[in-house]
């Protein structure tokens, strides 16, 4: 009986999508390594660590959306679901790679989103719970099913770097901010009363006017 331990060993866009994925490359380890493994539906729940770094000051300020104030992060900075990712490991025996896909947004109302937005550099802890089917052959030959244990887990410290530079060769120097309807159709008529040009020219006309400093970076 098969016995499967998962390790995620790198990340990277994918190359040339139309949306934001990043390819989380895993490395499945079997035991017996001899024993063949047929296939392995997969699934993966991946959550945010958010308490397993430390965050400067800016990052901080950034995640009050989140978390709250800082003396309030002893109860709020708990793990947070980000994704779930399905891949197919074809038949291998001893150990084998599969991608997990993971579509990304930058819609900043996703609380995911919100986190990698605020962070300026280091890593991101990344927990792995995996489970699915497995299927193997028995010593007489005959097709075997079994699931894979629920205490099945990884964890992997992405670079933040890595989501960054993602979301920039989609969205270059911009940002996606998602407005119900009504909202929308208020502005836009805002928009062409005033005559104005762009949706940067409209947003910069409504903010009032602050002194440099006291912009949050």
């Amino acid at each position: 009986m098969p016995d499967l331990d998962f390790k995620i060993i790198g990340v990277e866009p994918a190359a040339h999508g139309l949306t934001p994925l990043l390819h989380f490359k895993l490395q499945v380890n079997n035991a017996p390594a001899t024993e063949t493994v047929q296939a392995v539906m997969l699934h993966a729940q991946i959550q945010i660590q958010s308490a397993q770094r430390i965050y400067n000051a800016v990052e901080q300020e950034r995640l009050s959306d989140l978390f709250g104030t800082v003396d309030r992060w002893g109860q709020t900075l708990r793990n947070r679901l980000w994704a779930h990712s399905n891949t197919m490991v074809r038949t291998f025996t001893g150990s084998a790679e599969a991608v997990l896909p993971v579509p990304c947004t930058y819609d900043l109302n996703v609380t995911a989103t919100k986190y990698f937005h605020a962070l300026e550099f280091g890593e991101v802890s990344l927990l792995f719970l995996f489970s699915g089917t497995v299927f193997y052959a028995a010593a007489d030959g005959r097709l075997q099913v079994e699931q894979i244990s629920w205490n099945k887990e990884c964890v992997y410290r992405m670079p933040i770097q890595t989501w960054q530079e993602m979301m920039e060769e989609h969205y270059q120097n911009s940002a996606w901010l998602y407005l119900h309807r009504d909202i929308f159709e208020r502005l836009y008529a805002y928009k062409r009363r005033h005559g104005l040009a762009t949706w940067d020219i409209t947003i910069e006309r409504l903010l009032p006017e602050l002194k440099t400093e006291e912009v949050p970076a």
